[in-house]
This record gives structure tokens, sequence and C-alpha cells, in this order.
């Protein structure tokens, strides 16, 4: 099956250095099938799209609300409806305070559940207690572990597949076809980031990844239907 194309917080490489309204609406017309976005908590409990927890300018996330975020920095909402039919990969990112973690699982996945169409979306993170909490709080969002270890090194896999996880995103450079089976063989999705180079993105459909989460998502489609 030919892999899913995933426009890494959209289409990034277009719209610089993505995660914006205009990047996910990109990715939407380039023909992507997934985006993958970033969110935070503010200091006012509001959820925004951003890789970094500080922005250009130094000020650190949490300690701002809504009201003081610049015009390209979106929130969860306005983002997601930007992606319009697209799947979307939410990434929770775990470098925020420890204080802010629970309501910013909690929330996003509330706001997920709000949105219906629980399949369409798939929660990942670096941090295996964010994913575990949120599929304690809500089963039916797909949930997979983000990662830059080698998942053949040890029992990763087994840990992944024994806390209820759908999926494993992991680096590019780990990724083998040894890997890609093991982790079929266990029920889990493997989602591989970041590829831009077409060669690779050969090389991994001919492995049966189940998708490729690129900067370039025409590059990438272009790629995988042959032109």
């Amino acid at each position: 099956m030919t892999p899913l194309v995933i426009a890494h917080r959209g289409a990034s490489a277009l719209h610089p250095p993505g995660n914006t309204i205009a990047a996910f609406a990109a990715a939407v017309d380039l023909g992507a099938d997934w985006v993958e976005l970033d969110v935070h908590a503010l200091a006012d409990g509001s959820l925004v799209v951003h890789h970094d927890p500080v922005l250009p300018d130094g000020r650190a996330l949490h300690d701002l609300v809504a009201a003081e975020l610049p015009e390209w920095v979106p929130l969860l909402g306005a983002s997601l409806d930007a992606c319009g039919p697209l799947g979307v990969n939410v990434e929770i990112k775990g470098d925020g305070p420890m204080a802010l973690r629970d309501a910013l699982v909690a929330d996003t996945v509330a706001l997920l559940v709000d949105r219906g169409d629980t399949d369409r979306f798939l929660i990942t993170s670096f941090e295996r207690s964010i994913i575990d909490a949120a599929r304690a709080i809500a089963p039916q969002i797909p949930t997979g572990f983000l990662t830059t270890e080698d998942p053949l090194d040890g029992d990763l896999l087994d840990r992944v597949t024994d806390g209820g996880h759908g999926a494993i995103n992991p680096w590019d450079l780990r990724v083998t076809a040894d890997l890609v089976d093991a982790a079929h063989r266990r029920g889990l999705m493997v989602n591989v980031w970041t590829v831009d180079r077409p060669d690779r993105i050969g090389e991994l459909a001919a492995m049966g990844v189940d998708a490729i989460i690129t900067n370039l998502p025409d590059r990438c489609r272009a790629v995988l239907s042959g032109g």
C-alpha cells in the first residue's frame, strides 16, 4: 500500500517555519493526506501551535496569554479548521512546565473528542507518559510514540504495544526494513520523520512504511505516484 503523505508542520518548506494557517492550508492544496503539528499550553490554558517552547523573540509560551501571541502563531482550534478534511497528527510537546502538562494533555484530548471523527487524529509525543495519559482519557483516539532511539534496541516496540498505542514515529535514520517488519508484526503503524529526499522516499515506500512525514508534501506525493 502506498504510504500516506504527512505534511510536517504543514507545507513548511513553502511557508517556513511551518505551524501556521498558511502552511496548513497549503498542505491541503498540495495533496497531503495528513498534517503534523505541535501543541503547547499558554498561561491562560489556551492551546497554541508552535514547535519550540519559546517564540523567536525569547518569550516563553507558558508565560503568555492568547492575546499576546504574534498574529502568525495560531491556536489549535483554528489550525484544525485550516487542515480541512485532512487527518492531523497532533504532537503534544513535553518541554513546557510540568505544572501545565496534565491540563495540556486533557484539554488537547477534549478538543479532539469534541471535533468528532477521532480516527482522523493521531496523538504523538516523545514522552510516553503523555501518550499514556491521552489514551487513558480517550482510548478512541489513536496514539503513537515519537522516538530518535533505535526501536529494535531493547523492548521499545513491546512497551509501545503493551501501552495500547497503535503507532511508532521513528526518526528516518533509524528506519530499516527489519524495523518496519518488527513493528508490523506487533500491529504498529510506522510513520517516518522527516524525509524530503526523493530517493529515500522511494526506499521507505519499498520497505512498506505506513506514512512519510515531509516538509515537501507535493514532492513526496509525486515520488510516490511515480512522477
